[in-house]
């Protein structure tokens, strides 16, 4: 048995980023852009993004990078830097912001001054739940002659929790009982899904449904818990469903492509789903329902281990098949699709 204190561990250099990348226009936002490295910015910040664009035009200036947040297909906005923060990044990541439509900002820097940590916060609380700004530090670290690993700091983000807490209590008066349900039961299923599973989810809202990436913008995973009985087709038979959505230009052509692996999707899910397609729409769902009353508090652990294991099972089926259909073309963020 060795000796506890003869074993050798090695120690974190710190790795200056320009002996990484010289410019960040030329090194570090291409590096950035390729989605296993967007992945880590995306681990990061709890928001899987697909990139739309590199240094995408705003008027006379160019944004460093554009995404997509893939669990609502909301604009998210990148500017990098290499070293600390200054005031021009600043103005120019509103002035992007504004031309691009972005919901989401986010600005990578060496190091953020406090300065302009305390903007970022001020941003946070001062704009609607809406939008989201984040700072992060962005450092990399080595142990001997090992690769160089980056590393996210995230030094400001918005307080989801206080945001969700104070829009309940304005509305408050102005819900029904069934949407006060529906958005405890949401921000309750949200905090059951952080502790267990890697399946992300977006803000929790009084309404019947909750969006979750599957890693692709046009699709996304929903939870669906209504008042409404889609095989009955009538109200007050309270049932959960998890689906596999597509809401597109795509749509129609992707959900073909699915529907030709019908058989092996469904032997692979364990069970049949419903296919979804009506002609007059755009949306497209594959899904599986469940009877279950969430309107009943004591109900909630069960309701909420049901959705969890079927929207695991969704992402597992789906998010290799839908990874390999046909690209999509680039849009502008302006363009109605």
């Amino acid at each position: 048995m060795v000796k506890r204190e003869n074993i050798s561990l090695g120690r974190l250099e710190r790795v200056a980023l320009r002996n990484i990348w010289l410019r960040e226009a030329g090194d570090f936002t291409p590096w950035l852009a390729q989605p296993h490295n967007l992945k880590l910015l995306s681990d990061a910040i709890g928001i899987e993004l697909e990139c739309e664009a590199q240094e995408k035009d705003v008027g006379p200036f160019r944004a460093d990078i554009l995404c997509k947040n893939t669990i609502d297909d909301a604009w998210v906005l990148i500017e990098n830097q290499l070293e600390r923060t200054d005031h021009g990044h600043l103005g120019q990541l509103l002035t992007y912001a504004a031309g691009l439509d972005a919901v989401t900002i986010i600005w990578i820097a060496e190091s953020i001054t406090e300065g302009h940590r305390a903007a970022l916060d001020w941003l946070n609380e001062i704009t609607n739940e809406r939008f989201n700004f984040f700072g992060l530090e962005i450092q990399a670290w080595k142990i001997g002659d090992s690769q160089v690993a980056p590393k996210f700091n995230i030094v400001s983000r918005p307080n989801d929790w206080t945001r969700t807490v104070q829009k309940s209590a304005q509305k408050a008066g102005e819900l029904s009982e069934t949407k006060e349900t529906q958005l405890q039961f949401w921000i309750s299923f949200k905090e059951y899904i952080a502790a267990k599973s890697r399946i992300r989810c977006q803000k929790p809202y009084p309404q019947n449904w909750m969006y979750h990436s599957i890693g692709r913008t046009g699709m996304r995973l929903v939870s669906i818990a209504s008042t409404w009985d889609s095989e009955a087709e009538t109200y007050g038979s309270p049932e959960l469903r998890a689906e596999f959505q597509l809401d597109d230009k795509h749509s129609k052509a992707h959900f073909a492509a699915l529907e030709t692996q019908k058989e092996e999707i469904e032997r692979d899910m364990g069970h049949a789903l419903t296919w979804h397609n009506p002609p007059n729409a755009r949306a497209c769902r594959i899904y599986v329902r469940h009877s279950a009353n969430f309107l009943d508090h004591n109900k909630w652990p069960e309701c909420h281990e049901w959705l969890r294991e079927n929207l695991e099972n969704l992402y597992r089926v789906f998010r290799p098949r839908v990874m390999e259909l046909g690209a999509r073309p680039e849009v502008a963020p302006n363009d109605n699709v």
